[in-house]
């Protein structure tokens, strides 16, 4: 067996194996490519027409409002968005498992919404992207290892599809549509998954940062990172608890210093402690829509003095390393977000032609294998002296 017929082998084996994962994976990108332009439209509870000459509301009040319609829940914390969004409130907890956003009109504290994640249908999309709609142990596994494979599936098809000679090169990049539908089937197959190869690989890669914690960590170490690339907050000095009487007052008192320090921010998303040992967390958002470019500050509850903490979670974005910043754009890498709705749109149409992949893919071997059959039948017909020509 020649080596591209062994490649050929592993393409086809791996294909079969991960092709429905990987259409799902696909197909639920395409659609979370346009979530928040697709929500805007469908969630006028998410906006706000703000007053003249109105002042945001501290953390406090939208807190106790919020709280007044989730009886016996805390909140976590607090998203203040560009002035024309309402406030958002976040509830979510592992034990018992829920996750609730209360959206607050951050001028008058009036609640718009309480929005719950059962039932919602992008939080249905996202299961499906995640988990393949699989209990989240098993399809988180089921999930990584099918993106893992797709990579493999990218490289490996790229192989096959190199051309022997200058005369075949001129059939690998255009697809001949007035041929015959198998003909058509494979260079839809050959064709667009080269020229979706890069941004597949780009795709699949951000999204195995998530999948396998092990190549997480060694992408973050090849960039350049030092240490651990996990998220973790510091705690606060629990020998200062008397400083600050309750913290829901430190978290004010820190938005109020972010307001100060940010004046143009395109949104503060701070967090509400629920343990005397948490600290305070806050980022600062520059870029409306996307996520990485943020300041990340931690502050003692009791002392309100800044925390210093490690990894690409932390600090000015303006500091921080090549891999901190790497590790801070992969979500929006992995949406296309980064580069705005060009981006979107260059992730939705790459989305869509991986989640062809595998249709087209099988197709050609469910093609070969039916073609096959009748040929061995129809040999056992002819004499001898034609068995020749049945191939023609």
């Amino acid at each position: 067996m020649t080596f591209k017929k062994l490649i050929g082998q592993l393409h086809l084996y791996l294909g079969l194996i991960s092709g429905i994962v990987v259409f799902v994976v696909a197909i639920t990108g395409c659609i979370l490519a346009f979530e928040h332009e697709i929500k805007s439209f469908t969630q006028p509870y998410m906006f706000v027409e703000p007053p003249a000459n109105a002042k945001l509301l501290p953390p406090s009040v939208l807190q106790a409002s919020a709280e007044k319609h989730l009886p016996g829940k805390k909140a976590n914390g607090i998203l203040y968005g560009i002035p024309t969004r309402n406030a958002e409130v976040g509830f979510y907890n592992l034990d018992p498992e829920y996750y609730y956003v209360v959206y607050v009109n951050p001028y008058t504290a009036e609640v718009k919404k309480v929005w719950n994640e059962d039932g919602d249908f992008f939080h249905w999309i996202l299961h499906g992207h995640y988990y393949a709609w699989l209990p989240e142990k098993i399809g988180q596994v089921v999930v990584a290892s099918s993106t893992l494979i797709f990579v493999v599936m990218l490289v490996s098809g790229m192989v096959l599809w190199w051309p022997r000679n200058k005369s075949a090169a001129k059939q690998r990049f255009s697809v001949k549509w007035n041929a015959a539908w198998r003909r058509k089937n494979y260079d839809l197959h050959n064709v667009f998954g080269f020229y979706v190869m890069s941004i597949g690989l780009i795709l699949a890669l951000t999204g195995l940062v998530w999948g396998f914690q092990w190549f997480s960590q060694s992408v973050y170490t090849v960039t350049g990172g030092q240490g651990s690339d996990a998220y973790y907050n510091p705690t606060s000095d629990t020998t200062q608890i008397s400083a600050v009487s309750k913290p829901i007052e430190a978290v004010d008192k820190a938005w109020h210093a972010l307001q100060k320090e940010y004046p143009g921010n395109e949104g503060i998303n701070i967090s509400t402690p629920h343990l005397r040992s948490e600290s305070i967390y806050s980022y600062v958002n520059f870029r409306a829509g996307t996520y990485y470019k943020v300041d990340y500050n931690y502050f003692d509850q009791h002392t309100m003095k800044r925390i210093k903490a490690n990894g690409p979670y932390s600090g000015k974005y303006s500091e921080a390393s090549f891999a901190n910043k790497l590790r801070r754009m992969n979500y929006d890498i992995h949406v296309g977000a980064i580069l705005g709705l060009p981006g979107k749109i260059l992730a939705f149409c790459a989305s869509l032609i991986c989640a062809s992949l595998p249709i087209t893919g099988f197709l050609i071997w469910w093609g070969r294998n039916k073609k096959k059959k009748p040929a061995r039948k129809s040999l056992r017909k002819l004499k001898p002296d034609l068995a020749g020509r049945e191939n023609f």
